[in-house]
């Protein structure tokens, strides 16, 4: 166990599934977090969080986030980490639905601007006693103290607009949060007395004012509206509303240090809203006033930067859950198992990037002397992508109902083509090999196969063709090829040939080719795990794009036994050509 850095302090926000929040202070390291209080430093009562889930450790100076064992992950901002450097108000999850969200904090012991604040109160206390400035010190304190409540998110923030609106004397105060759309909407609206703003109230706040705050990146505090530039006296809804005193400050979430060009510079953070008050008297704010005016501000602007962080997360993990489920429907839609027909042999797989791709493979009878099989890529990813490849699939396999291949991509493409708002096209490439190795297939704008022959490795298809749904006169025509006993067709999509390495290069098809070469003999699976130990190799510490699929097909004549690789057959076959 080691002491922690003397120069920062550490703490954790723990904010709860109903918004309920607590600061937690990280006093050792390692900081264990998990289920339960048993040898937990920070315990999460959730069933579903491991119990050794993760660690607080320092590093060269440095706070790091360390993944321990949680069966779901540990997840940084949305990306999923073995171990991570930590920054102010990065939002740490566990890959949970309704569970507990931590903010972690970070602070320099050397005067931060609350505690230089408070040390100047201190300094100047006296001077203050007869005017009511310990009073509004007190407020500031309760306001300060309210962030290590475990109150609801809405609660906290009108508890901090109470106090604002009790050190300026103002009739009302509303806190306005950016939207979307780049305007503003109104989060929370309270008058004197900490009541709710009424729902009669026909007042509105100074859009001049608030324009003037975010247009200047500053504070708009003006005590006298009679004695302010004269484009606040003319403002309608102040002449409107007689106001006599405004105040408009603009919140932006915590800066960050950027570097370009090997300068570092502080950047301001991003625009959350507007903390805005104002009244029907002139007020008289002194510069103790000012001072706790400013931070409430950055208290607010903390307080919504940290939902804004953990709203995001949470939405990041709704969605991720949605792909989730379309990741678990499309592997169920691939076979489980190749049931072996006595003229080949099959074998597959599919590695599924991060996110949801629209590659699928399938194998399936014709009839008792030919056995179909395709492969396709569905443009895209994510929900779009899924969504479509059953579509697909079902389309083509309705081919072992007598239909020809032709027509069955006629349709789809006229479908495809017909509805272009779905912004879909797809290659595939399918094929029909019967027991005397007689191969008819179509190509619609697909990598060509791979044919592993016993005269080296050559591409099967060299012709051009358009996918299905991106031209609708395209047309589709079976072509045919003849394999001997042995061959084997490789098929594979694009997340194969254009898996990509740190540098961006393309794994491509020269190098699957050299992957295949010593393969012509040998079992399907140990040619799969070659092909997919070498993409794997290549593309070491690069993020992939596309999933990769491959199906390999090998014509055995009529072997009897086929349920694994036929290198007895073909061992037989070379002995009778030699």
């Amino acid at each position: 166990m080691s002491n922690l850095s003397a120069s920062r302090d550490a703490s954790i926000d723990v904010i709860a599934p109903d918004s309920a929040r607590e600061r937690v202070v990280v006093t050792q390291l390692p900081f264990l977090i998990g289920r339960g209080e048993a040898g937990n430093h920070l315990p999460l009562p959730d069933p579903r969080v491991s119990r050794q889930c993760a660690a607080l450790v320092e590093d060269a100076g440095e706070f790091w986030i360390e993944d321990r064992g949680h069966r779901l992950g540990v997840f940084v901002n949305g990306k999923k980490i073995d171990r991570k450097a930590l920054e102010d108000r990065d939002v740490i999850s566990f890959g949970l639905e309704d569970s507990y969200t931590l903010v972690f904090r970070i602070t320099d012991r050397v005067s931060p601007s609350l505690q230089t604040l408070m040390t100047r109160m201190e300094s100047v206390a006296e001077s203050y006693a007869t005017s009511g400035g310990l009073s509004k010190l007190k407020l500031l304190l309760e306001a300060t103290m309210l962030l290590h409540s475990q109150l609801p998110l809405d609660s906290v923030l009108e508890a901090m607009m109470d106090r604002a609106i009790t050190v300026t004397g103002a009739d009302r105060g509303m806190l306005l949060e950016a939207a979307a759309d780049g305007g503003l909407r109104q989060r929370l609206a309270r008058e004197k007395g900490a009541q709710p703003l009424s729902p009669n109230s026909t007042l509105s706040p100074s859009q001049t004012a608030i324009g003037m705050a975010v247009e200047q990146q500053n504070s708009v505090i003006t005590e006298d509206l009679h004695l302010a530039p004269g484009v606040l006296q003319a403002a309608q809804s102040i002449v409107a509303q007689r106001l006599r005193a405004v105040v408009a400050i603009p919140l932006y979430a915590m800066p960050r240090a950027n570097t370009e060009a090997s300068l570092i510079h502080i950047q301001r953070g991003k625009f959350l809203g507007v903390l805005y008050l104002d009244s029907q008297r002139p007020a008289a704010f002194s510069a103790l006033d000012r001072q706790i005016l400013d931070a409430i501000a950055v208290e607010s602007a903390s307080i919504l930067d940290n939902a804004r962080l953990v709203e995001h997360e949470r939405e990041r993990q709704r969605i991720e859950r949605e792909l989730g489920i379309a990741r678990q429907i499309q592997q169920a839609l691939l076979p489980k198992e190749f049931h072996h027909s006595p003229h080949l042999a099959i074998s597959g797989a599919n590695v599924p990037c991060t996110e949801v791709g629209g590659d699928y493979f399938d194998v399936f009878p014709i009839d008792a002397q030919r056995t179909a099989f395709v492969i396709a890529d569905v443009s895209g990813k994510g929900l779009g992508a899924a969504l479509l490849t059953p579509m697909l699939q079902g389309a083509l396999s309705a081919m072992s109902l007598d239909v020809s291949p032709e027509r069955a991509f006629r349709h789809v493409n006229t479908f495809l083509c017909s509805h272009a708002e779905v912004g879909r096209y797809a290659t595939a490439f399918f094929g029909i090999l019967d027991r005397e190795g007689n191969l008819e297939y179509l190509n619609a704008g697909h990598p060509s196969p791979l044919l592993v022959g016993r005269n080296g490795v050559t591409e099967l298809y060299t012709g051009g063709s358009f996918p299905i749904g991106l031209i609708s006169e395209a047309q589709h025509t079976i072509a045919r090829a003849k394999l001997e006993v042995g061959d084997t067709l490789v098929l594979f999509s694009d997340g194969v040939s254009e898996a990509a390495d740190v540098s961006d290069e393309f794994f491509g098809v020269p190098r699957l080719i050299e992957t295949l070469g010593p393969h012509y003999a040998s079992p399907l699976d140990d040619a799969k795990a070659a092909i997919i130990g070498a993409v794997e190799q290549f593309s070491a510490g690069a993020e992939q794009a596309d999933d990769l699929t491959v199906l390999l097909v090998r014509y055995t004549g009529c072997a009897e036994d086929t349920k694994s690789a036929p290198l007895g057959a073909v061992m037989e076959f070379l002995r009778e050509e030699a």
